[in-house]
């Protein structure tokens, strides 16, 4: 097992926190019995009995899963079937993890690139995963066997980001890298060259992509802190995204796939109306501050929450925390303290209120959001 807990602190006046789940038996097998006492008293009369609903399937609130990583997590992200999770890190290698109890470090896929790995996607059955490295190259994975299945020289320089979706029947991957082309690639044809490039001919790093929900327009992100929206059957640039005052980070498009969220270094997370007709021209929804991005420079990941269609968006931030507003009054509803570095990425489980978080410290954490305390 990977799930490692501190032991619980002794000494005089120290509170003891025992945890147990109520019997099957009882009207809501979900919720938690919590008893606080003071050792210096060890008295039952005195003990705070608090009694929390749990929302997951989680083996608690909060979940470490540390161990798998020597260096920090670039990456890290739910399966579309939310069972499985993976991450990726400098240190080359690619760790699996089962999401529910006993939350096992299942796998390791070590030396996956000659370099650090920048970023990972699933393929939509779960049974790949597609990884990009700062050497240029995407490497394709079979992650029933843990073998390459293919390796592509996808750009010259780092490959910054990954996204994969389904268009016109077929499974899709988008890169974007330091030499300022974003690539589309079938894997499923024989040949490794990409079907499309985008490239707007400024040769500006490109630092984050993303799919439309219908596969025919890429969302590509840069440096010039601007995202550029190309069509892909065309091969030109329908309209361009401004706002941002630094490096775009990475990019994000809500479920419903109306919304395009954008993070950058500048420590803003804007929303933009991605919809056909906006009637805005500036498509800008909403503008969040409260995640500062750092003086690293990292290309900090953003997510939206899939099991509320959309409610929430999440991203890390250089204050070691983690900051989820609620979307539709842009009011922070969590600070989520746990990391001892930048918190590098954030995804969000597909079914449940679970929240996944990556850090600079080369830990994770799951957290169970929603949780309500009745004492």
């Amino acid at each position: 097992m990977s799930v490692r807990k501190s032991p619980p602190p002794s000494g005089p006046g120290t509170a003891i926190i025992k945890r147990a789940r109520v019997d099957d038996g009882d009207e809501d097998s979900n919720t938690m019995t919590m008893t606080v006492a003071s050792s210096g008293e060890g008295q039952r009369k005195n003990a705070l009995i608090r009694s929390v609903k749990r929302t997951s399937g989680l083996e608690a609130p909060i979940v470490s899963l540390s161990g798998a990583h020597g260096g920090e997590i670039t990456a890290c992200k739910f399966d579309p079937s939310g069972q499985t999770l993976a991450a990726c890190s400098v240190d080359r290698s690619i760790s699996l993890w089962k999401t529910y109890p006993p939350h096992d470090n299942y796998g390791i896929i070590p030396n996956v690139h000659k370099m650090a790995i920048l970023d990972i996607a699933y393929s939509l059955d779960s049974e790949t995963i597609y990884s990009g490295a700062a050497d240029g190259t995407m490497i394709w994975t079979d992650l029933r066997t843990g073998q390459r299945i293919s390796r592509y020289s996808a750009h010259y320089g780092p490959l910054n980001s990954i996204s994969v979706a389904i268009s016109g029947g077929r499974e899709l991957v988008l890169t974007g890298g330091d030499d300022g082309i974003a690539r589309v690639w079938d894997l499923s044809l024989d040949t490794k060259d990409p079907v499309v490039e985008f490239d707007d001919g400024r040769d500006c790093p490109v630092t984050a992509v993303e799919w439309s929900k219908d596969g025919n327009q890429c969302f590509v992100g840069g440096v010039d802190n601007e995202v550029k929206v190309w069509d892909l059957r065309s091969v030109e640039i329908l309209y361009t995204l401004r706002g941002h005052t630094d490096s775009i980070c990475s990019l994000s498009l809500s479920p419903s796939g109306h919304y395009l969220a954008t993070y950058a270094l500048d420590s803003a997370l804007i929303i933009y109306d991605v919809r056909p007709f906006s009637s805005d021209p500036m498509r800008v929804y909403r503008s969040l501050t409260g995640a500062p991005a750092g003086f690293e420079s990292t290309l900090i990941k953003v997510s939206w929450s899939k099991h509320d269609n959309g409610a929430r968006i999440a991203v890390g931030g250089g204050d070691r925390t983690v900051t989820v507003w609620d979307v539709d009054t842009g009011k922070t509803a969590y600070k989520l303290p746990g990391h001892k570095g930048t918190v590098t990425a954030v995804d969000f489980h597909p079914r449940e209120p679970i929240i996944l978080t990556g850090s600079k410290d080369s830990n994770m954490l799951l957290g169970e959001l929603d949780a309500q305390d009745f004492s």
